[in-house]
């Protein structure tokens, strides 16, 4: 980690809605999911407001010798978002706690305010954590 990763660091992140970000495409072999309206999926709104988080630190860590990786969510999704319409996602790194970051966040469609709450997460060694994953994936296997 570099040292301009500080607390106060400010960010914003902007999306436009496709079609296969909607509901029906998070598990397209759900048929429960197939009913369900086209609107941004809640699982895909947690991934953009990661994808914005790593956006925002990335020049601040030695990319992609270190990375970060989603730890915990304290977010609600509040208002529906169908495609075509731009998500923009503020994030504020609230606290540097080690290799440990807390992020404020605020995302807003162009008519509501969609969610609001905190994301943590936590920088890694690239290399030893998929060191650990596949030895993990081998103990699976009996490699």
């Amino acid at each position: 980690m570099k040292d301009s990763l500080q607390t106060g660091l400010n960010f914003q992140f902007q999306f436009v809605v496709p079609e296969n970000k909607t509901v029906p495409f998070l598990f397209p072999e759900s048929p429960e999911f197939q009913e369900m309206p086209r609107v941004l999926a809640s699982g895909y709104m947690v991934g953009l407001i990661e994808w914005a988080c790593i956006q925002a630190i990335n020049p601040h860590l030695d990319w992609p010798r270190e990375q970060t990786v989603g730890i915990d969510f304290q977010l609600n999704h509040t208002a529906a978002t169908p495609a075509g319409l731009t998500v923009t996602v503020n994030v504020r790194l609230e606290n540097v706690e080690g290799r440990k970051l807390t992020f404020y966040i605020l995302a807003e469609d162009e008519f509501d305010q969609i969610s609001e709450g905190f994301h943590h997460r936590f920088v890694i060694d690239a290399a030893k954590f998929n060191a650990k994953m596949a030895a993990k994936l081998a103990k699976k296997t009996g490699a």
